[in-house]
């Protein structure tokens, strides 16, 4: 056997299947033209040609090789769009662009121009509607009164239903807006109507002052964005009390905290930001993207630890990896090129963490599992930003550097940006792990292929653990439920290690994001997952948490709370309604984990990672 079969074990069926319905090239009739391993080769191959700018032709080739070799042990994957195009003319690679929108009708119809052009390459786009003057306020050109941000959200939001990523995805978006522009209530209640906004993830953006005001439930002025000048007044509990409800009810509006975005700005010079990704972990500044990666780190425990000596190795490689990716990008728009290339951010994350939880037999919610996330991203930080300080050495600094918050530090660094923790959506099938550093979702999976039931699967860690004590009754059980809490044939002590993302209570979904922002550049990709009888006392303490532990963002998605929603966690919980609830290309169940709708079985998703 060959080192490439031995390595193709790894490869299970489920990610066979999204290799070939979303990522191997294919002809026009769906005839692949490449196998994994052709994929990974054209992969490395494009990232390792950069290397010949500052690099002999034998490290060249170690490069590439050793680039084949992190993605084909699936320790580490980048991005879908990396995987999709990566070697072919005219290749996008990025998943994450933030895109400008001024009060004008060029600016709105050139971004909508703009963000079909980035879709349809397989990116998702963030944009704050802010500037945009209100509903109802005097357009003087047409004696006419504006139709407000909202209405415009709306025409985004059509365009990206008929514009498919990369031939095979809808659109995936975010859209932001202030708490102080007029419209925010109406905003903040757009996605109550079922069916609505498919393609957008929306939050408002508060700043520390507004949630200083909720707490007092004192008032605060609304700000005309067209004259900059307050024109009425509202309580911010009102608003408060408003996004609380809306979130109960559908899982939007999340919280995008301003100032604590921003004081996380690594390049102030450039102006503040307002927006991120669809999924938010990527705040970025207008015509920035940024091409990411995760690293499985389900693959590093060893002796009920985590094996710091080999990840250290492969955060330097997947480091110098996506910096390479930064050159190697065609980009969409030049104006994207320029901004991007000038701070050369990236985002390197890990996926698996759930899993290497249960390799060590840490409870999620737990303190000690909370350490570790926080020791094990302090690591993750510690070494990419001294690989980046190694190649800033070589390779020169990005070059709004001068602009940035280093040099006050004494840093000298090649990225404005090094780390990220994404969602991973389609990269986790592939690498057959737990997604981001989401808990499980749940213990058993009804798989389903093409409409087709298939048989009950539990989760091979569990079934392992808990094998003498299954039986007819308790994968009854377990079939119907997704989880074993309450299950009391089953000790506590393997329940507790192996509790799923509606067993584990709201605020240890919030104290591990706050655990890993710590040492996160950018922003964290996670949702909280609450039970169906969760109250909107329970999202309004889960929002002040994540406010006050230092979050950039938080979302909620409280299970059954949309009509389309479809999850794939026990036969209870299974539903199967028209819509976006179903996968429109095979049929089977979605889930909805870190702002993202994905089917588990074909790949498919409403997300770009």
């Amino acid at each position: 056997m060959t080192m490439t079969e031995q390595r193709r074990i790894q490869l299970g069926a489920d990610a066979l299947r999204v290799l070939k319905k979303r990522i191997l090239l294919a002809d026009p009739s769906g005839n692949l033209l490449e196998t994994p391993g052709e994929m990974f080769a054209r992969v490395a191959g494009e990232a390792a040609r950069v290397e010949r700018r500052y690099e002999r032709a034998p490290e060249v080739v170690r490069f590439a090789a050793a680039f084949e070799t992190l993605m084909w042990d699936l320790d580490f994957l980048p991005n879908s769009p990396t995987l999709m195009h990566a070697g072919l003319p005219g290749g996008q690679l990025s998943a994450c662009f933030v895109l400008p929108i001024d009060d004008s009708m060029e600016s709105i119809f050139g971004t909508l121009r703009d963000a079909s052009l980035i879709q349809k390459t397989g990116g998702g786009t963030g944009f704050s509607f802010s500037r945009l003057r209100p509903r109802n306020d005097p357009v003087s050109a047409t004696r006419g009164q504006a139709s407000g941000p909202v209405s415009f959200l709306r025409l985004y939001d059509h365009a990206s239903e008929v514009t498919r990523q990369g031939g095979a995805r809808r659109g995936a978006n975010m859209g932001v807006l202030r708490f102080d522009h007029p419209d925010v209530l109406e905003f903040v209640a757009a996605k109550r109507h079922p069916g609505s906004l498919r393609t957008f993830n929306i939050s408002v953006a508060v700043t520390d002052a507004f949630m200083d005001s909720v707490r007092r439930s004192a008032e605060y002025p609304l700000v005309n964005p067209r004259t900059g000048q307050g024109e009425a007044r509202l309580n911010a509990r009102r608003v408060f009390d408003a996004i609380v409800e809306s979130a109960w009810a559908t899982g939007d509006p999340g919280l995008i905290f301003l100032d604590t975005m921003n004081r996380g700005n690594p390049v102030p010079g450039l102006g503040p930001i307002e927006a991120t990704n669809p999924c938010g972990e990527q705040p970025l500044v207008p015509y920035e993207s940024c091409n990411l990666g995760s690293i499985n780190i389900s693959h590093f425990v060893r002796d009920g630890g985590v094996d710091f000596a080999r990840l250290g190795n492969v955060v330097r490689l997947a480091v110098r990896f996506l910096d390479d990716v930064v050159d190697a990008n065609c980009y969409p728009l030049p104006q994207i090129e320029q901004v991007t290339r000038s701070g050369r951010k990236i985002g390197l994350g890990v996926m698996g963490f759930a899993d290497l939880l249960l390799g060590i037999g840490c409870p999620y919610d737990s303190q000690e599992a909370v350490k570790v996330g926080e020791e094990l991203m302090g690591f993750i930080a510690g070494e990419a930003r001294a690989e980046s300080a190694r190649l800033a050495g070589v390779r020169g600094t990005f070059p709004n550097y001068s602009l940035s918050v280093y040099p006050a530090k004494g840093l000298r660094l090649r990225n404005a940006a090094l780390t990220t923790i994404a969602p991973t959506g389609t990269i986790s099938l592939i690498a057959g792990c737990s997604s981001g550093i989401e808990p499980l979702y749940a213990l058993c999976y009804h798989r389903q292929v093409l409409g087709e039931r298939r048989e009950i699967a539990l989760h091979p860690l569990f079934e392992k653990a808990a094998s003498e004590f299954l039986n007819a009754k308790t994968r009854q059980a377990l079939e119907e439920t997704g989880s074993a809490h309450g299950m009391e044939e089953i000790p506590e002590s393997i329940r507790r290690v192996f509790a799923t993302a509606h067993d584990i209570e709201p605020e240890w979904h919030v104290r591990m994001q706050a655990a890993f922002q710590k040492h996160v550049d950018s922003a964290v990709s996670k949702t909280v997952n609450l039970r169906h009888q969760a109250t909107r006392e329970d999202v309004e303490r889960v929002y002040l948490l994540a406010h006050q532990l230092g979050c950039k963002g938080i979302t909620v998605f409280r299970d059954g709370c949309k009509g389309e929603q479809v999850l794939a966690a026990g036969e209870k919980r299974l539903r199967r309604p028209s819509g976006a609830g179903a996968c429109p290309e095979c049929g089977g169940p979605m889930t909805h984990v870190s702002g993202c709708l994905s089917c588990p079985f074909c790949g498919y998703a409403y997300c770009t990672i």
